[in-house]
């Protein structure tokens, strides 16, 4: 269905105080945009808004809205829905401090969103890196913010996946990277081929590999430094020698 834009501003309308209980009485015909727009102006207005007392539908777009102050966020992660607190934990402008609470969650996938989150320090991470759940434990190894020592520790993970978002990691550090080149899983040793922190001594274990696709990639990756030499008989150097100084082919002739 079609939402039409409103006839009035409704807080041009008769709103006279601005009061909470005002906002409530909004009608729900308004686009999640509309109502975080309306919700927010409101709150700016009134001295001590009480945010959790707002419904359902208007804590859920202030949750969900980039632009939402950090302390109307900081209230909105106590609230009692799982699903509020889960928007917050996933708004790139929700503070640390805030993250830190929600790391501690009940929900799962509220501790998921946290793991997520740019604005999560690497302390909170390092928390959620021992997490029950493995999907949590899967975004602490993928978050750019995640500790060398935290990704050292997921790198020993039960799960496979935690570990292949380690070897994956920019920030993995060559030590890990080398501990993973023999790990039993393909994925892993394929990511850890990939990744350009990866040391020649760690390449040449993987140059071996059993896969194809693990040996292909040791071989694009730019730290991988190939010990095999041409070996040439007399006659053989001989004749190439003289194809080159021929310049026949401008191949060839390109070496001279």
């Amino acid at each position: 269905m079609t939402v039409e834009e409103p006839a009035q501003d409704p807080l041009q309308s008769d709103m006279s105080p601005v009061t909470l209980s005002s906002v409530k009485s909004i009608s729900m015909t308004y686009s999640p945009e509309q109502i975080s727009q309306i919700v927010l102006k409101v709150l700016k207005e009134i001295e001590t808004p009480d945010v959790l007392s707002l419904s359902y539908d208007q804590k859920l777009a202030l949750a969900q809205n980039p632009n939402t102050p950090v302390e109307t966020l900081q209230s909105l992660a106590t609230d009692e829905y799982y699903y509020i607190r889960w928007w917050v934990a996933y708004n790139p402008n929700t503070s640390p401090e805030t993250l830190k609470t929600l790391a501690t969650d009940e929900n799962y996938s509220v501790r998921y969103w946290v793991a997520t989150n740019p604005n999560t320090p690497a302390e909170v991470l390092q928390t959620l890196a021992t997490d029950e759940n493995s999907h949590v434990r899967y975004w602490v190894a993928k978050n750019p913010n995640t500790s060398v020592e935290t990704l050292q520790t997921l790198a020993t993970d039960e799960d496979s996946h935690v570990r292949y978002y380690v070897a994956r990691n920019p920030n993995t550090s060559v030590e890990t990277l080398q501990s993973l080149a023999t790990d039993e899983n393909f994925y892993v040793r394929w990511y850890v081929a990939k990744n350009p922190n990866t040391s020649p001594e760690a390449l040449k274990i993987l140059a071996t590999d059993k896969d194809s696709s693990i040996r292909s990639s040791v071989a694009k990756n730019p730290n991988y430094k190939s010990n095999k030499t041409l070996e040439l008989t007399s006659e053989q150097f001989n004749a190439l020698k003289e194809l080159i100084e021929s310049g026949q082919n401008p191949i060839l002739k390109s070496l001279l």
